[in-house]
């Protein structure tokens, strides 16, 4: 007996009914992960930019709270996130994809869970070349459950970064301009149109990051990027932020907490920015961090809570509006989509998010799908934000995109 349709072709019903099994397991699990950070160990900074041969350490719960057989796999990207030309032999020592058992589950808090913690490199992992990476975690059909980017560097260049304030009249004042400097004075480059290749990140978000970028300048060991145009980013406004490490009170912006089968936390209304003049105050760019104090150890005794957003909105944008953030990785789904209430003239969104400090802001997204991140907040060139220069290098000939450089920028007002 034949039953469904696999890709135009029909299937033996116990073949359709896996397929279909391993997807709807899949999606349950991916909805259950929480929590999810990618950082370089010791690192200040939560971006997943690292040292070759220094060590990265991912984090995440699942609320099913079961302890799964998770899998971690590790490949090899192009500058631009293409799959590479390497085997998985070429760039690692070990094996590529393995079992992540450091596993530990939630104590004394309203929401169960699982914690999971995988370092690389390990004692079956080691990563010997530097490049773009994609770290998925599977699950026991080796669906993919979630992915996050990393990005390993050689210490081969140095790269100094400027940001400035946009010199075209037109948006002098919503708009930054990144320039920066490559020195090389270790690494010879015959065509540097050809053989480097750019990535630059404004707070660590790559779905706006700017590339095929070319040097203006070519001197002796150095390349130079003082573009005007071609390397502006919108200043946007800083993040508003929570913090709630201690979740039975009111604490930083959050007006009122109940508490219920879980915590439940409410947040100051936040009020529509564009068009208001720019108020500075300090953020982390858009990052989060884990922290409670009503125990110690955050991992596994911080609690989760439903927080509770607000945007008013004296009428509904034309635009679907959505809570954004590296909470749920600057991506868009339906657990951050706000819901406009007529009565209110607010619009809303509940997320359950892990006790901690948050950044978050609005954005709205039109029927093609494109992002914009000021038609709420407005956008500034005082606002601080920060910029990092990947440099990339293949010589003519060369098998893969090795990372021979970061750069690290900070927007000054005062400049």
């Amino acid at each position: 007996m034949r039953f469904g349709l696999h890709f135009g072709i029909f299937v033996p019903m116990k073949n359709f009914l896996f397929l279909f099994l391993a997807f709807f397991c899949a999606l349950i699990n991916a909805q259950n992960i929480k929590t999810i950070q990618l950082i370089p160990v010791g690192s200040k900074t939560a971006v997943p930019i690292a040292r070759l041969g220094s060590a990265l350490e991912l984090t995440f719960d699942d609320l099913d709270a079961d302890n799964k057989e998770y899998q971690y796999k590790i490949e090899h990207m192009t500058y631009d996130w293409k799959p590479s030309n390497l085997q998985s032999n070429q760039y690692i020592n070990g094996f590529e994809q393995n079992y992540i058992i450091d596993i530990s589950n939630s104590f004394n808090t309203l929401q169960s869970y699982s914690h999971y913690k995988l370092r690389i490199p390990n004692q079956n992992t080691t990563i010997t070349k530097s490049g773009n990476y994609l770290l998925s975690i599977l699950d026991e059909y080796d669906e993919v459950v979630f992915t996050r980017r990393f990005v390993l560097y050689e210490d081969i260049t140095t790269v100094g970064v400027n940001v400035i304030r946009s010199r075209d009249i037109k948006t002098i004042e919503t708009q930054q301009t990144v320039q920066f400097i490559v020195n090389h004075e270790n690494l010879f480059i015959n065509n540097p149109s050809q053989e480097i290749k750019i990535q630059l990140l404004q707070n660590s978000i790559w779905e706006t990051a700017v590339t095929n970028l070319t040097p203006l300048f070519i001197r002796n060991n150095q390349l130079v990027y003082n573009h005007t145009l071609k390397t502006n980013f919108w200043g946007g406004n800083e993040y508003f932020n929570f913090d709630n490490k201690y979740i039975r009170n009111t604490n930083v912006n959050i007006a009122k907490t109940e508490r219920r089968d879980l915590f439940h936390n409410y947040l100051y209304t936040n009020v529509e920015r564009n068009g208001k003049p720019y108020t500075y105050f300090p953020d982390i760019n858009g990052q989060f961090t884990i922290r409670t104090l009503d125990a110690e150890d955050e991992a596994t005794e911080a609690d989760y809570a439903m927080m509770h957003f607000s945007l008013e909105a004296y009428s509904p944008y034309d635009k679907d509006v959505y809570v954004y953030g590296a909470f749920n990785n600057f991506q868009l789904n339906e657990e951050n989509k706000m819901t406009y209430n007529d009565d209110e003239s607010i619009y809303e969104a509940s997320i359950l998010l892990k006790q901690g400090f948050y950044n978050y802001t609005y954005v709205t997204v039109d029927a093609n799908g494109k992002i914009d991140p000021t038609e709420i907040n407005g956008s500034f060139f005082q606002t601080e934000n920060v910029y990092n220069a990947i440099i990339y290098y293949r010589p003519f000939g060369g098998l893969f995109d090795r990372v021979v450089g970061v750069g690290l920028g900070y927007f000054d007002q005062n400049r």
